[in-house]
């Protein structure tokens, strides 16, 4: 969806970055501080046989418009198992995008699977708001088998201004971003953000505040 003109004034003062991250690297945590009704949230089912901790090598960009948060935040995904994504606005077209924004989270799927040549992708609707224990669930376990097998996710998020990623403006936010790693000792989960609202670029949110911010959107895994 189409974020507001102040991502304009993110991407003049930052301009476009490219930040590689190590696969399994465990650098200092930017941990946003979630609402406090999300604490007493129950955690998502355990899943069996995947790692303590994983982060994905991906090249971060800031979005080079302020509509372009689906094109690069599927480019941010792509660069996970690819080292040379197509530019945002190859993207674009593809998507395709308008001034509009992306309007469904199924065409990142459809593109995300088309650029790299698999079937691994599929749309998960998320309409419940608040998302039921069985949606939870399976975004946990969506994110951890994903990033276990070096694919990050692309989220549609609707961010109100009680429920807000770090340096988001005081009113909602359509957008889309990318999960780009988890840690299960905590349930925390890394952001790639692409509007680099008030600088920030990555970043880790709760999993219970990242399961709150996608209903009624969806997410491609």
């Amino acid at each position: 969806m189409r974020l507001k003109a102040l991502v304009l004034t993110a991407v003049t003062l930052s301009g476009l970055v490219c930040a590689p991250l190590t696969a399994g690297a465990a650098p200092a945590k930017n941990l946003v501080t979630p609402p406090d009704w999300t604490r007493s949230m129950p955690a998502p089912a355990k899943v069996e046989g995947v790692r303590a901790m994983a982060v994905l090598n991906i090249q971060y960009q800031v979005q080079q418009t302020g509509y372009w948060c689906g094109p690069a935040a599927t480019r941010i995904a792509i660069s996970a198992r690819d080292g040379n994504p197509p530019s945002q606005g190859t993207l674009a077209d593809q998507l395709p995008t308008t001034t509009n924004g992306t309007d469904w989270i199924g065409q990142v799927t459809r593109v995300l699977n088309q650029d790299l040549g698999t079937g691994w992708y599929e749309t998960k609707e998320m309409p419940n708001d608040p998302p039921t224990q069985a949606q939870r669930d399976l975004l946990w376990r969506d994110i951890v088998l994903d990033v276990d097998n070096g694919y990050a996710i692309v989220a549609n998020i609707v961010a109100p201004a009680s429920n807000h990623p770090p340096g988001y403006p005081n009113y909602t936010i359509y957008h889309y971003f990318t999960v780009i790693g988890y840690d299960s000792s905590d349930m925390t989960v890394e952001i790639a953000d692409p509007a680099s609202f008030g600088g920030n670029q990555i970043y880790w949110l709760t999993f219970n505040q990242l399961a709150t911010l996608i209903p009624p959107k969806g997410y491609s895994a």
